[in-house]
């Protein structure tokens, strides 16, 4: 090519450049133009892998990407448009953009490595985290600098396919899954059974035709399974050294590979040892362990799938008194809708019209249907019960709360703790100091014995692969985080659990935390000649028009006629003042009431010093006619809950903004000695930067709105209730219920996580240094490597299936 076609023309294909696509790729030492994104898919693909020497030696340009990419890839660009992407990408305050994506051809943990360093170095992706569990990825980029088709491009350029999460969709990759797997486990069954029967004769020492004649026969059965059973070794060893990386496939592949071929060599001579019997009973075992480890991971990740999958497809839409049956991707905020009984809430909105019990039990894990009237929110997912019900949509896609539940687990399944970041290093390192330690004992041997060398730097090859290594910590991980949200308890940060099990105080917000957060009238107290009822019927009149959130309590709590109010007159932050039938009465502060009569205040009732908030007066000119008595209630678990933290010897605390009294009688009722009152948000941070000096890891507790700057200071912090915002979240764990005990469940199973992590590690690094000395002074043969492998993994396992009971 000229240098002025180089610069008008696409460097791989030689069609002409568009003047608005500027992503070219360095080639040969000099950024060259694309045409398109495809094209640039390839010519980085080819540059990935070192062949940019292609570029030189061609005599024509190349054939055009869209000729040499399958359909996957050109269908990618439409992802990139606006109206796609309402349905599946989230858009935060600086215009940057999320999206959970699904990946299929991950096979080990060193495929989750190899896509996050492929994808993080793209300019303008933020993040890119992927869960083993569930092969799904969470990825955060800017879209000014690159299209989310680029990554997606990206991945396949790599060898893997990733498209946008879609619950049918994945569920298709996980049959598709299942159903490769059971083929190539079923041919490799079968050609081991028929290779081990025929090396019967072999072990006997039968000689002459019989032995080349058994000899080829084990050839043909040992070829079909190496190149169909087990050609998903050797596709991902080739994918990590074209990247020059080496995976935990390599070992495995270089193994079957060496046997093989040594097999095949000694055959055609007609001399030599042949180990078609070792090569399939290694793919068999190594295959079996990963399906059963397949089936454990796809039951682990359904706590996600299943928040999805309860949302419906289509939803009954009013438009005036017509009925029309829309899909749920096309309700907009504002639009009616009938949920009928037995139907799922298909979005977040209002209850407008109707009274029926809803079931949010998947969402919250609260066991017991919910009273829902006009005026309350109603959460997608959630099963009406018994009467239909008509809704205004309020939030739809990536907006309601099943996708910012979905969002945040996804987020911190992908997150890797302390732990599982120390165990993908111990095992990147481990496969390259294996590959070493095979070649020093094949060195060795070929010294000392030859004759044995190769069979024993086989076996060492075989029972050495990290696999259970690198599942040790996220297979624990995803079962607990799937059971702590079936209970209700939502795990948003990876190192949460990790740092939960470490707990050594619970620091509680009061209001909205251990109490309800909500005003309710306990009593009303007459005095004097003027009975309770009445009371409340003449405040209520009094209040009537109030905005204020007593006032409103107050006249919801009446049931009697309002009687007319005239002169009317409210003060701000005192109270209410008017006139009924003649007389002058005022409800609101006991200071503001007195003042009408210019009478001493009287003596406040006993009974309100225990847990009372606020207390309401009325009266007139006479003096106080009576108390109304406000409080704010306990959870009812609440005591439950702070005796099982007890139990297991946490210590207690509440740091809240509320006043002496109200915090001293809610400590007390607890049994909590320690608190302190009247403290503004960096007041409570520093009290809790003060216990942490001290020692203590801090969890610490709080309703998530003025309680953020604390919440992010202790080591661990718990958000209770959900809702509105989990959209935000700031804490590690999210209480989705009206129930505090689910903290207790998360304490105790954190412990157990940890514990089975450690044994997971702890089982892990035992059998490979007890296993390969073993393989490497010559007792273990192949056969029995490659069942010691496989069982390792699978140990892991099923070690981590405990923490769903």
């Amino acid at each position: 090519m000229n240098d002025n076609k180089t610069q008008t023309s696409c460097f791989h294909c030689g069609l002409p450049v568009a003047d608005n696509f500027d992503y070219p790729v360095t080639i040969l030492g000099e950024p060259r133009p694309m045409c398109c994104h495809g094209c640039k898919a390839v010519a980085e693909s080819i540059v990935a892998g070192g062949l940019e020497s292609f570029y030189q030696h061609r005599t024509a340009p190349s054939r055009k990407a869209e000729d040499l990419v399958p359909d996957e890839l050109r269908q990618m660009e439409l992802y990139d448009q606006e109206r796609l992407q309402q349905g599946f990408v989230e858009v935060d305050e600086d215009n940057l953009r999320s999206a959970s994506l699904i990946l299929e051809g991950i096979t080990c943990a060193a495929c989750v490595w190899l896509n996050e360093k492929q994808v993080n170095a793209l300019p303008g992706v933020l993040e890119f985290s992927v869960n083993y569990s569930t092969h799904r990825a969470r990825v955060r980029w800017d879209a000014s600098r690159i299209q989310l088709s680029d990554i997606l491009k990206a991945i396949s350029a790599i060898g893997y396919i990733a498209h946008p999460f879609d619950p049918g969709r994945q569920e298709a990759v996980f049959k598709r899954e299942r159903s490769l797997a059971l083929r190539r486990l079923a041919v490799a069954g079968i050609g081991a059974m028929q290779v081990m029967m025929l090396a019967v004769p072999l072990y006997g020492g039968v000689e002459g035709n019989l032995m080349h004649f058994i000899r080829w026969v084990s050839l043909i059965i040992a070829t079909v399974v190496v190149f169909y059973a087990s050609r998903t070794f050797f596709q991902a060893a080739w994918r990590n050294l074209r990247l020059r990386q080496v995976g935990m496939d390599v070992p495995v592949a270089l193994a079957i590979g060496l046997a093989y071929s040594a097999s095949t060599w000694h055959t055609l001579t007609g001399s030599g040892e042949v180990y078609f019997d070792s090569v399939c009973m290694f793919t068999l075992f190594l295959l079996a362990g990963r399906f059963l480890e397949m089936g454990a991971r796809h039951r682990a990740g359904q706590a996600a799938e299943a928040l999805v999958k309860m949302l419906p497809a289509t939803a009954v839409r009013l438009q005036g008194e017509e009925h029309q049956v829309v899909t749920v991707a096309d309700l907009a905020p504002g639009d009616r809708l009938l949920v009928r009984p037995g139907e799922t809430i298909p979005v977040d909105g209002l209850l407008l019209e109707g009274e029926s019990s809803v079931d949010e039990s998947l969402l919250t894990g609260e066991s017991l249907p919910l009273a829902k009237g006009p005026g309350d929110r109603l959460v997608g997912g959630s099963l009406n019960i018994e009467s239909p019900l008509v809704m205004q949509v309020e939030q739809v896609g990536e907006d309601t709360v099943v996708s910012a539940i979905v969002r945040l687990l996804d987020r911190a399944q992908a997150e890797k703790p302390r732990l599982a970041q120390m165990a993908d290093r111990v095992a990147g390192g481990f496969v390259f100091g294996l590959l070493l330690l095979a070649s020093g004992v094949a060195l060795w041997w070929g010294l000392q014995a030859p004759e044995r060398a190769f069979v024993i730097t086989l076996s060492v090859l075989v029972v050495s692969c990290p696999c259970a290594l690198s599942l040790a910590t996220p297979a624990a991980l995803t079962v607990a985080t799937g059971t702590l949200t079936r209970q209700g308890l939502l795990i948003t940060r990876g190192h949460a659990l990790e740092t939960l099990a470490r707990v050594t105080r619970v620091v509680f917000d009061k209001t909205g935390t251990l109490t309800l957060g909500q005003l309710r009238l306990q009593q009303t107290i007459p005095l004097g000649e003027m009975d309770a009822q009445r009371a409340l019927q003449l405040a209520a009149a009094l209040e009537q028009r109030s905005e204020h959130p007593i006032g409103r309590l107050l006249l919801a709590s009446n049931s009697a006629p309002l009687p007319p109010v005239s002169e009317l007159k409210s003060r701000p932050g005192h109270g209410v003042e008017g006139l009924i039938e003649g007389r002058r009465y005022r409800v609101g502060s006991p200071r503001f009431v007195s003042e009408l009569s210019n009478a001493e205040l009287a003596l406040e009732p006993d009974n309100l010093a225990q847990i009372t908030l606020t207390r309401v007066a009325l009266g007139d000119e006479s003096g106080l006619l009576a108390w109304f008595e406000l409080a704010d209630q306990l959870r009812p678990d609440a005591e439950e809950t702070l005796r099982q933290l007890r139990v297991q010897g946490i210590a207690l605390s509440i740091l809240s903004g509320d006043g002496e009294g109200a915090v001293a009688a809610v400590a007390s009722q607890l049994g909590i000695a320690d608190y302190a009152a009247r403290l503004h948000p960096e007041d409570k941070l520093a009290r809790v930067r003060q216990m942490q000096k001290q020692g203590e890891v801090v969890l610490m507790v709080g309703d998530g709105v003025n309680d953020a700057p604390v919440l992010a200071g202790a080591q661990v912090s718990l958000a209770v209730g959900g809702g509105a915002q989990l959209a935000h979240a700031s804490a590690d764990m999210v209480l989705l219920s009206e129930r505090l005990l689910p903290l207790v469940t998360g304490l105790t199973l954190a412990r157990r996580t940890s514990r089975v992590i450690r044994q997971n590690m702890g089982w892990a690094i035992g059998y490979n240094l007890s296993a390969i000395p073993l393989a490497a002074v010559g007792l273990v043969a192949p056969w029995m490597a490659a069942i010691g492998m496989s069982l390792s993994s699978l140990l892991v396992v099923i070690n981590a299936f405990r923490l769903k009971k």
